[in-house]
């Protein structure tokens, strides 16, 4: 027999369902919103509405926004002849913390996998092509090194170099401060195929 009330465990569901939520997060998560005051529980759910009416696709890049274009498409400074594909929106928040890429980025919103029925037309690759313009001249494919990100990137480099766009892929490799014992077999194979002159 269950202790807590219906709607305790309903809300505890609900945080469970959440991304790398466990059910014992999930339920500490709810105890915390019942610490909270009405105030407090009514501004969180109030934020959760907001954002969820609020934020939508860039009409460009198709990253996060609340307005119809992006900050970063909207600005500038950004180098337009270059546009980064990336898997996720929070693809983009780990580029923009090096603060050394000064391109664009194009969002996919997943990645080709057959076994999850996600194909090309389920993730933003025409959005992709329609950007390409004369003024784009190299593309970025920074898609994650699994075999899904591996199919996605080589599906989009097909298409793209069909239109004459140069098409790279980031380099992966050894972690900064690890050690080269500890690598696998294809990290290193990735680092030593990455290496450039110094």
């Amino acid at each position: 027999m269950n202790s807590y009330p219906e709607s305790f465990e309903r809300l505890t569901e609900k945080f469970a369902g959440l991304p790398g939520v466990g059910r014992k997060s999930a339920q500490r998560m709810a105890f915390y919103i019942l610490s909270l005051s009405d105030a407090e529980a009514g501004a969180f759910a109030d934020a959760i509405t907001d954002a969820k009416r609020r934020v939508k696709r860039c009409r460009i890049c198709q990253n996060l926004t609340d307005s119809e274009i992006c900050p970063i498409c909207g600005s500038d400074k950004r180098d337009k002849s270059v546009i980064c594909v990336v898997s996720q929106p929070r693809d983009v928040t780990a580029f923009e913390r090096t603060r050394e890429y000064k391109g664009l980025y194009h969002v996919l919103h997943g990645v080709i996998s057959p076994l999850k029925h996600i194909g090309p037309d389920d993730i933003a690759v025409k959005e992709l092509l329609a950007r390409l313009d004369p003024s784009v001249e190299e593309i970025i494919l920074a898609t994650d090194p699994d075999a899904e990100g591996e199919a996605t990137a080589m599906y989009i480099s097909r298409l793209v170099k069909q239109l004459g766009v140069k098409t790279t892929r980031i380099a992966y490799g050894i972690p900064v401060g690890s050690n080269l014992e500890v690598a696998d077999d294809a990290t290193l194979y990735r680092a030593l195929e990455g290496r450039r002159e110094i």
